[in-house]
């Protein structure tokens, strides 16, 4: 199964997040932008909850390209400790458990497209759920 967009995860095993870090600053941003001006670096796999909301409505087409018939889902900024803070969905977490702070870890994720089409989005599932698998 392919990312929703190219050059978002790298290609091993497990994956991790692909950043730009400025030549000119280091500061790391993401996703990395094209152009001269970032490198490509791979991001923490492990990050801290920063915040999150959870979105109880479907959002408007576009850009939505979700299924028509919507569940509600938990939206996060993970803070990936020394790089950046990503925006991501949360899994494997019931939405009464989640908690600033908690650990998380980098776990992709399936989203059927609109069109039928499935493909990985970046999301974070609590750090615990890796150490029971």
């Amino acid at each position: 199964m392919q990312a929703i967009a190219e050059n978002l995860f790298t290609d091993e095993q497990p994956p991790r997040l692909i950043g730009g870090q400025s030549k000119a600053s280091g500061r790391i941003v993401f996703p990395c932008p094209e152009g001269d001006e970032f490198e490509p670096v791979a991001l923490s796999r492990e990050g801290t909850l920063w915040s999150y909301t959870i979105q109880r409505f479907r959002p408007k087409s576009p850009p939505y390209q979700g299924p028509e018939a919507f569940e509600p889902f938990s939206v996060a900024y993970v803070e990936l400790p020394g790089q950046v803070i990503v925006e991501a969905r949360l899994t494997d977490v019931a939405f009464e458990d989640i908690a600033i702070g908690m650990k998380l870890e980098f776990a992709p994720m399936p989203f059927e497209k609109s069109t039928g089409e499935t493909v990985l989005v970046p999301a974070f599932r609590p750090a615990a759920m890796a150490e029971a698998a």
